[in-house]
């Protein structure tokens, strides 16, 4: 226990502590009926920080346009028992997008923000599968119509990165 409070959430994002090689399919375009898929490998590192309340993810994407790297850095409130979710993104460094905010129930974590998609007011939805720790599964969705109906545009399926022999 910390800060008086029961902290049993902190495991929530132990399932990513770890290198991963990440197989991405993202919509090509956003919210206008688009039904192409581009695929793409990447790699990802995550590490604890805040004694266990955050921790960051370091990202290297290889779009077929060319590779970029970014982070998510999550932070955990016990107060209120919610995980906030930042993303940086190399190719605009002074930019971090507004958190998604939410929590896990039964190894399903479900993170919400209101944001905009050129200049039109959305829903973005993160969800991060758990269930099988050594294959978990996030997935971005927007929606322009408050929630109602959501556009999944971006999945990321994980595998852990197998070490390297030195020499």
């Amino acid at each position: 226990m910390l800060l008086g409070i029961d902290n049993d959430a902190l495991t929530d994002f132990a399932f990513a502590v770890g290198d991963w090689r990440v197989t991405h399919r993202r919509l090509r375009d956003r919210l206008v009926g688009c039904t192409e898929w581009v695929e793409f490998q990447g790699e990802m590192s995550t590490r604890p920080v805040l004694g266990g309340f955050g921790n960051i993810e370091d990202n290297l994407l290889h779009l077929p346009e060319g590779s970029y790297r970014a982070i998510a850095l999550r932070s955990f409130d016990p107060r209120s028992r919610q995980w906030a979710i930042w993303w940086l993104d190399a190719r605009a460094p002074h930019q971090l997008d507004v958190p998604v905010v939410g929590s896990f129930e039964n190894g399903v974590g479900t993170f919400y923000a209101e944001d905009r998609l050129n200049g039109t007011p959305i829903w973005i939805r993160f969800t991060w599968l758990t269930s099988n720790p050594d294959h978990p599964r996030w997935q971005q969705a927007f929606s322009a119509d408050g929630g109602t109906t959501w556009e999944p545009n971006w999945t990321m399926d994980f595998r852990r990165a197998v070490a390297q022999p030195s020499g």
